[in-house]
């Protein structure tokens, strides 16, 4: 294993972590749970089966990552993440807080997976107001529909639709997620197609905004 070798604790995470692909790899452990390979491949368009494997392998080494030979009727190797690989959760959505505002520059061929974006939105629901709680987003995107809960429990995100969403946002991803992450205002993403339906004071209760 790669290292740098110094006595930093950035440095000790970067020797674990900083390999490419190794974030997204748990990315999709994050949002998917326990995962069979096939899974994780479809959830990294581009990478390399044999990459894939390797950072796996890597990911176990570091004890971020367990591999399950599960029964029938599923009958395949599970990836499951440790409870040190779930730690690095805020690792991974800090990133997405931080890298939203570069979507902006996202271009055609960019891949995209509909699970991608209510994890990415749900990261600036996550500080709130208890006051307003529970709370229940309603995302539609032309990739799908999906709803984002928020209870005093937490955040959690499925696919599919919420009989009454306190709040529906409709338009691209990435002016919902623009829009979410405070790089875009309310009118700026109108203007951009997004559509709100409910009451916009809903998000108040949020500490939305770019990190």
């Amino acid at each position: 294993m790669k290292s740098y070798r110094q006595l930093c604790s950035v440095a000790k995470a970067l020797d674990v972590l900083g390999d490419r692909w190794t974030l997204l790899i748990l990315r999709e452990l994050l949002i998917q749970g326990p995962c069979r390979y096939t899974d994780l491949a479809n959830g990294l368009p581009g990478i390399a089966s044999n990459l894939l494997s390797d950072r796996l392998r890597s990911l176990e080494t570091s004890g971020l990552v367990w591999r399950e030979a599960a029964p029938p009727p599923v009958a395949t190797t599970l990836f499951h993440l440790t409870e040190r690989g779930r730690a690095a959760e805020p690792v991974v959505a800090a990133l997405a807080r931080w890298g939203t505002p570069l979507i902006a520059d996202a271009t055609p061929d960019d891949a995209i997976r509909s699970h991608w974006v209510p994890f990415s939105a749900s990261v600036f629901l996550r500080e709130h107001d208890p006051g307003g709680l529970p709370a229940t987003l309603q995302l539609h995107t032309p990739l799908g529909s999906s709803v984002i809960e928020i209870t005093a429990d937490g955040v959690t995100t499925r696919a599919g639709t919420a009989d009454e969403p306190d709040i529906t946002l409709e338009g691209m991803p990435q002016v919902i997620l623009r829009f979410l992450g405070g790089d875009l205002t309310l009118t700026e993403a109108h203007e951009q197609g997004l559509a709100l339906r409910g009451d916009p004071a809903v998000l108040d209760g949020f500490h939305l905004g770019a990190a």
